[in-house]
């Protein structure tokens, strides 16, 4: 018996002992959480309950040279309602005055508020969404509406701002314009103006810290954010709305005649290097056409015939060759080893100058007369190409500048028929704005100039940043060199291959360029028609190049006929259109002293007229201050969003002038 009782008390006490070991272990953790590792768990439950969200920065606005807006950003607001963030007093008292507010705001029943409302309180819900896509006036409205007007933790309200990007002239010069998005992991996607100036136009961020209150819902702790955001610089950019609408009209009206699969225009201030207008269409399967890539910027492609004009300067740069140096084009068919170079007037030209076969844009001149003078030393004309900046790219702050390609003797790609084939544009590739910018240094005697796509960032009172006139090589061959190409470049529109383009008003200097787009056979083959060159040619003011890729060849595929009346559309209608004389002269620009403030926009903008934008579809607050901003007087029929407009979009419009809105 006292054996049994000893084995019991031996069992009770080791009980005891874990017992006492576990309250100590016990102890030791809670001894442990709440004061080595407290901090961490509480931080950890703070984070569960309480977070701090990023507020994005309102973007800077995108302006074109002369004030007119190309993006701006719009503040939007949705508007939520926390049901039990009031007291039953607050909510008895300014129920019914809420609901009277918010019918009579949004055009909703007051029956409809009270019911959404009151369920919400019943269900304790406290993220009721009662309206999205506020603008800025109507949010400062109901921020005082009954109950409303006492705040988030009295009131219940919560607001939740965004930034919602704009467009006001809509498709024309989307690619250009651009867009900079930011992906989850932080990294950013550029396209265009947007992307390119982005570190400029994003502003900083804000901090607001949330109430985490239901799954994957957060509540705004207050009305005031941690930290403010800080808005973004303006960009004045160098594009001009208004020959940004002709270059777009007259490109989107030819692809839709010939039904070409793609084309570009550029336009640039010869100059200063300033863009003017750059249009990029592209053929959907539909058959429209609309803003798909950067083809002047990103396509690399052979050039056909506008490349003799580098042909033809390297020549004349080497003294090889003057422009009355004379070449016989045979009967418009020579062959170089196994391949053949073709005239497109069969029969050929005969014997024939060269400053001849540059007019007629003959193949086998070209072909003949490189082979002849440089077939012992190929190395020299090549280098005479890359020396004066063919082979690198313009080193454009927008992304995807496509990469030229100049062959070399001895690389892979290199063979007999490489020179003669390179002298009239094939074998070589450059892109349009590549292309151009040769062509615009032509016009300036010798220099080339890098173009330029914006002028200054901004505040509305101060510049931060100017960018101005850069040169990339200050003679890419001799002023003698120079005038004789000018002059070739005349004799095509007045007498050569461009003569259908002459205009009396006043000179047009440039190069046709037709080329295949594929070496498929003659039934299967693909063209690239182009034109390249500037106005007046006298004293230029503008130089333009023109590529439209895959036309209907059952319509037509030479660079004369497809692509280089929209050149003379454009510059006839630059010409006649806008008062370039009373444009800031280039004194002005090379003095740096080019438009700088605000009041010097807002006059040119008064001066100048502007694009009617497309605001159908739009906020009424919103719209008012996109079109004040443009100089107009708006006058508004209803409430709510644009339903029509007087002015049709795309139409010149005058500061002052009257546009009348009716909402829906």
């Amino acid at each position: 018996m006292a054996i049994k009782e000893k084995n019991i008390l031996n069992r009770l006490y080791f009980i005891a002992a874990c017992m006492f070991v576990f309250a100590i272990a016990v102890l030791a953790k809670l001894v442990n959480i709440q004061f080595v590792e407290g901090d961490m768990y509480r931080q950890k439950a703070q984070e569960r309950v309480f977070k701090t969200f990023d507020i994005p920065a309102n973007r800077g606005n995108l302006y074109d040279s002369k004030g007119n807006l190309l993006a701006t950003s719009v503040p939007k607001y949705d508007i939520r309602f926390d049901a039990l963030a009031v007291n039953d007093k607050d909510f008895r008292a300014h129920i019914k005055p809420l609901c009277t507010a918010l019918s009579k705001e949004f055009g909703k029943p007051v029956s409809y508020y009270d019911k959404i409302i009151r369920t919400a309180r019943a269900n304790k819900n406290r993220y009721l969404l009662l309206r999205r896509n506020l603008g800025y006036s109507q949010y400062m409205r109901v921020k005082k509406f009954p109950l409303f007007e006492f705040g988030a933790n009295r009131g219940g309200l919560i607001v939740e701002q965004r930034t919602v990007r704009e467009h006001p002239i809509g498709k024309i010069a989307e690619r250009t314009v651009g867009y900079e998005r930011r992906d989850e992991q932080g990294y950013y996607t550029r396209v265009g103006l947007e992307g390119a100036y982005g570190p400029f136009l994003r502003g900083k961020e804000g901090k607001r810290k949330k109430q985490k209150i239901a799954k994957n819902q957060w509540k705004p702790i207050g009305d005031a954010n941690e930290v403010e955001p800080q808005d973004g610089y303006d960009v004045v950019s160098t594009i001009d709305v208004n020959i940004q609408d002709i270059a777009h009209h007259a490109l989107l009206a030819q692809l839709e005649i010939f039904e070409a699969e793609h084309g570009t225009v550029v336009v640039m201030e010869t100059k200063t290097g300033e863009i003017k207008a750059i249009s990029n269409l592209g053929r959907t399967n539909a058959g429209k056409y609309y803003e798909k890539l950067n083809y002047a910027v990103g396509e690399s492609h052979e050039p056909g015939s506008t490349f003799k004009l580098m042909t033809m300067v390297a020549a004349l740069e080497d003294r090889v060759i003057d422009s009355s140096y004379v070449v016989d084009t045979e009967n418009g068919r020579v062959k170089f080893y196994d391949r053949i170079v073709k005239d497109s007037k069969w029969g050929g030209y005969g014997k024939i100058s060269v400053a001849k076969a540059f007019e007629l844009s003959s193949n086998t001149a070209f072909a003949k007369m490189i082979n002849e003078n440089y077939k012992d030393n190929p190395r020299k004309f090549v280098d005479r190409l890359i020396n004066m900046g063919l082979g690198e790219t313009l080193g454009l702050a927008i992304k995807g500048e496509g990469k030229p390609k100049i062959p070399y003797p001895g690389d892979k790609d290199w063979y007999g028929t490489t020179l003669p084939w390179m002298a009239h544009g094939y074998g070589v590739a450059i892109t349009p704005l590549q292309t151009l910018v040769f062509y615009n240094a032509i016009a300036n005697d010798g220099e080339m100039v890098k173009p330029r796509f914006i002028k200054e960032v901004k505040t509305w009172d101060k510049t931060r940043e100017r960018f101005d006139k850069e040169i990339l090589n200050p003679t890419i061959c001799s002023k003698e060199t120079a005038k004789i190409v000018q002059e070739m470049m005349e004799n095509v529109v007045k007498r050569g291959t461009a003569d259908n383009i002459r205009t009396e008003n006043f000179g047009i200097a440039g190069k046709t360029g037709t080329c295949w787009g594929n070496y498929g056979r003659d039934k299967e083959r693909e063209y690239i028609s182009s034109f390249a060159g500037y106005f007046p040619s006298d004293k230029p003011i503008y130089s333009c190049i023109v590529v439209i890729h895959k036309p209907n060849k059952k319509k037509g595929y030479y660079g004369s006929e497809v692509a280089a009346p929209v050149f003379k559309t454009i510059a006839t209608k630059i010409y006649n259109d806008i008062p370039v004389i009373d444009e800031v002269s280039y004194a002005v620009v090379e003095s740096n002293s080019v438009v700088n403030s605000y009041e010097k926009y807002y006059q040119n903008a008064q001066k100048y007229k502007t694009i009617m934008p497309n605001v159908t579809g739009m906020p009424a607050m919103d719209v008012i201050s996109l079109l004040e901003n443009m100089g107009l007087k708006v006058e508004l029929k209803g409430s709510g969003r644009v339903k029509k407009q007087s002015i049709k979009p795309g139409t010149k419009v005058k500061i002052n002038q009257t546009v009348r809105l009716e909402l829906s």
